[in-house]
């Protein structure tokens, strides 16, 4: 696998093509019956490159707004933390309401993820 960059034309071709299917497949999401975690993954996938084509718009705007050379990477890391920020503040709401069961494995995952993410950011701050 190369790891030169896809020809502008070759990924702008590869958009379109991805649009069109997306729109196709709008009506049968609401109709069929979808495994549910397919539907998860379809979700976690479509976030992921929402959030990446954002950043990518972002760094190709910044010239015309005189933003510096912010990277790709630079702008989705700040939606990453906005969009954690976000998660966190609901999450926090959910933990303190009684009439949520919560299954102790995922909270379990939750805690270590954040716990060393808190340790990570204590070097940033």
């Amino acid at each position: 696998m190369s790891s030169e960059p896809a020809p502008r034309a070759d990924v702008s071709e590869r958009l379109a093509s991805a649009i069109a299917e997306l729109r196709a497949l709008q009506g049968p999401l609401l109709t069929a019956k979808v495994d549910p975690s397919v539907l998860t993954d379809f979700r976690d996938a479509l976030n992921r490159v929402r959030n990446t084509a954002w950043a990518a718009q972002q760094s190709a705007n910044a010239p015309l707004f005189d933003q510096g050379a912010a990277t790709v990477a630079s702008y989705l890391t700040a939606e990453r933390i906005r969009a954690t920020y976000q998660l966190c503040r609901s999450l926090h709401g959910d933990i303190r309401r009684d009439d949520i069961e919560f299954q102790k494995g995922p909270l379990a995952e939750l805690y270590g993820a954040a716990k060393t993410l808190v340790e990570d950011l204590k070097d940033k701050l």
